[in-house]
């Protein structure tokens, strides 16, 4: 948006979704200046008796501002309040009847009210007490020199206007505060998205660092044991083996700092041994004696332990995701290797259930990991997750990002849902 587009005023309700409401306001004022302007004239021609061209005048400037409201209500006040204050003068140089009202007679309260309510929906509430107070100011100033002595009929001007002032700022703050509440609740949204991926983010990390510094130490231990290993080491090789030993155990340090920036207060270190492909088969047969029937098809392959990881961590978030939202459904997990001499389709994970074939990848083997599940016995109590907002969902698409693979995770046509993730064995794949 350009300064000037910044700076050029909207008319009233120009924001509304549907176009019809922001055609009101347009609509409103060209119904009431086509009506109160004839209507003007005639009034106080032939009820007030004031000159013709004096009338028109008057009509004119009382009416035509209405449509310029708008755009810009405070400066059509300026024009119709004044307006009015005029014809009012006007009036007293004319006899009329004692019935008639005075100062401001029924079609100007008409169109100040509506005056006033397009200036309670734009101006802020400073300005609307101002112009109350200007409006109350000029009815009492009229009252003092009123040609029939003063009621409490004459007050209509200001009570009204104030009225509508009241109820144009009422619905001008409440819309406010419904925008802002939007905004919030999409930054909040925003927000929340983005501590669910960081906090996946620094888990990840944390897991990753457990299997670096397993081969950091194995590295650290062969280095420091080489020379009473291997015979007659020249004495330069043994003081290239101890620098290696150094630096290995400078980078552990590292790590471990490292490490403590990552954890919070909450994130406990484990003693276990970081999961991988082998355990797979322990967390079917846990799923399968709380959540629901499993079948399972396992592969011995060696493959790297972060690759393992993240293989492990993609079952167990997609079955606490069968347990959550498909309690009871009969659910398929299989592991499988594709390599280049399978054919550019790869092979053919079994799943049970006829899925699409997933391709292998074109630069060496891939291991495919698959979960899918049955509709469940019974309707969920809630839909199950498809835009890929849950916490389990963010967490299998870092671990697939990290890795250089592709992970496909949607619902099937029959009510059950399916996660497909391709995870490069080789080193080529992941660059």
């Amino acid at each position: 948006m350009t300064p000037v587009e910044a700076e050029r005023p909207r008319a009233l309700l120009a924001g509304a979704s549907r176009r019809w409401v922001r055609l009101l306001p347009w609509a409103v004022a060209f119904v009431l200046c086509v009506v109160l302007l004839p209507t003007t004239i005639v009034v106080l021609t032939a009820d007030y008796g004031l000159n013709g061209g004096v009338a028109s005048a008057l009509a004119v400037a009382q009416s035509a501002p209405l449509l310029l409201a708008v755009v810009r209500p405070l400066h059509a006040w300026y024009v119709v309040f004044a307006a009015d204050v005029a014809g009012a003068l006007a009036l007293l140089g004319v006899d009329f009847e004692q019935r008639l009202l005075w100062p401001f007679p029924p079609m100007e309260l008409v169109g100040y009210i509506a005056l006033c309510l397009a200036l309670g929906l734009r101006e802020r509430r400073r300005t609307l007490v101002l112009v109350w107070l200007a409006t109350a100011g000029a009815n009492v100033g009229l009252g003092f020199v009123a040609p029939h002595g003063s009621g409490a009929k004459e007050l209509l001007f200001t009570i009204l206007g104030g009225v509508a002032l009241l109820l144009g700022g009422v619905l001008r703050e409440r819309s406010e505060v419904q925008r802002r509440l939007v905004e919030q609740e999409t930054i909040s949204e925003a927000e929340r998205g983005r501590r669910t991926l960081l906090e996946e983010r620094a888990r990840i990390a944390r897991e990753l660092h457990d299997v670096v510094a397993h081969h950091m130490s194995v590295i650290t231990v062969q280095a420091d044991t080489a020379e009473y290993r291997l015979a007659a080491l020249p004495p330069d090789v043994r003081e290239e083996f101890t620098s290696i030993a150094a630096t290995a155990r400078e980078s552990l340090g590292e790590m471990r700092r490292l490490l403590g920036v990552l954890r919070n207060e909450e994130a406990h270190g484990e003693l276990a041994p970081q999961p991988g492909l082998a355990q797979i088969g322990q967390l079917v047969e846990a799923t399968a004696r709380t959540g629901g029937p499993v079948e399972f098809t396992p592969c011995d392959a060696e493959v790297p332990e972060a690759l393992g990881l993240s293989a492990y961590r993609i079952v167990q978030e997609a079955l606490a995701n069968v347990v959550r939202h498909a309690p009871g459904a009969a659910t398929h997990v299989s592991l499988s290797v594709s390599r280049p001499a399978d054919g550019q389709g790869g092979e053919q994970p079994a799943d049970g259930q006829g899925g699409e074939q997933l391709a292998a990848g074109r630069g060496g083997e891939r291991l495919t990991v698959l979960v899918v599940n049955d509709p469940p016995p019974e309707p969920p109590a809630g839909p199950l997750e498809v835009g890929g907002t849950g916490h389990g969902l963010v967490g299998m698409r870092e671990r697939v990002r990290l890795v250089g693979g592709t992970l496909d995770a949607g619902p099937l046509p029959d009510g059950g849902f399916r996660v497909a993730a391709q995870l490069p064995l080789t080193e080529e794949d992941l660059t």
